[in-house]
């Protein structure tokens, strides 16, 4: 009858042990829940930066050590599924900054935004939530290679861009060009001094409208050497009528048939011609200003003779 008395025993120990362990097994899962979700959540993210996981992709469920569920080492997880959690902020936030600075400068240069970003990663595009968007390494350095491209391009749009309006004003001015016809192109001519940073005007260096300045610069280009000769027998006649004003003398058809053979030539610039014709007129103009004050000054003195003259012969009639 004993053995049946310990075996009583032992149930009844058992029996009363057994509430105990459910609660102990309850809190086992529990916990493992728990470092499921942390480890999950540290995977998912670890997965993000790296690039083999994409945003919102399930991960696969991590294996937990159940050897060691303490508090300490749960905690310890936290900890870095909240450094991680930090550093997937400062990414996105990054990321955003970049695929802005991409959208300013495909709208400067006419480019299409959409296609360029999307080209780095297919999440970056617009209709995609802000935290569903690529964070990895590789989607960083994309961005920051396609932005320094973009960024590299504006320089050099903006370079041959100013170059062209140069070329125009000089055509322009060459032509006497009416202030209408400039206006034209006024989109095209208001960045001729500005900085890359101040160019932010949509389709501001747009492949068109440097194609279309080009185009410009080719059409008046054809034209300065028929413009040309027009242009310089005006300057010459200006030139003509200043020496007729400080009453000097010029061979006048002989300056003409120069002046046509060497554009007939063709071996001297439009615009150098025009420069030295307005350099002879420039400088005709202060020989004309110097030979005007000796002028004045022997009409004065012949003036004076005069009236000097007239007053001998009245004194002697008187």
């Amino acid at each position: 009858m004993q053995p049946e008395k310990t075996s009583g025993t032992i149930k009844q120990q058992l029996a009363a042990i057994a509430p105990t362990l459910e609660q102990l097994n309850k809190k086992k899962n529990e916990r493992k829940r728990e470092f499921v979700s942390v480890q999950s959540q540290i995977d998912q993210i670890c997965g993000e930066i790296a690039g083999t996981t994409e945003v919102g992709e399930q991960v696969a469920t991590p294996q937990v050590n159940e050897d060691d569920l303490t508090l300490e080492r749960l905690e310890d997880f936290r900890s870095q599924l909240q450094e991680l959690e930090k550093e997937k902020s400062n990414r996105l936030e990054k990321v955003l900054e970049y695929v802005s600075m991409v959208h300013d400068l495909c709208t400067v240069l006419g480019m299409d935004f959409l296609s360029t970003v999307t080209e780095v990663h297919p999440s970056l595009d617009d209709s995609i939530a802000d935290n569903c968007k690529s964070i990895s390494d590789e989607t960083l350095s994309k961005l920051d290679k396609t932005v320094a491209t973009l960024h590299e391009d504006k320089k050099l749009r903006l370079s041959k861009l100013q170059e062209l309006v140069g070329q125009l004003y000089d055509l322009w001015d060459l032509m006497d060009a009416p202030t209408q016809e400039r206006s034209m192109f006024d989109h095209v001519t208001c960045n001729r001094s500005a900085s890359v940073d101040e160019v932010t005007a949509p389709g501001a260096l747009a492949l068109d409208l440097i194609e279309q300045a080009e185009t410009e610069v080719q059409r008046l280009d054809q034209l300065k050497y028929s413009k040309m000769k027009e242009i310089a027998f005006k300057k010459q006649t200006e030139l003509e009528d200043i020496y007729a004003g400080a009453h000097t003398v010029i061979d006048t058809a002989a300056a003409h048939m120069k002046l046509l053979a060497l554009i007939e030539a063709g071996n001297i610039e439009p615009t150098e011609l025009i420069a030295d014709m307005e350099g002879q007129i420039s400088k005709a103009k202060e020989e004309a200003l110097s030979r005007k004050d000796i002028l004045d000054k022997v009409e004065k003195w012949m003036s004076a003779c005069e009236e000097e003259s007239w007053l001998e012969d009245y004194n002697r009639v008187c």
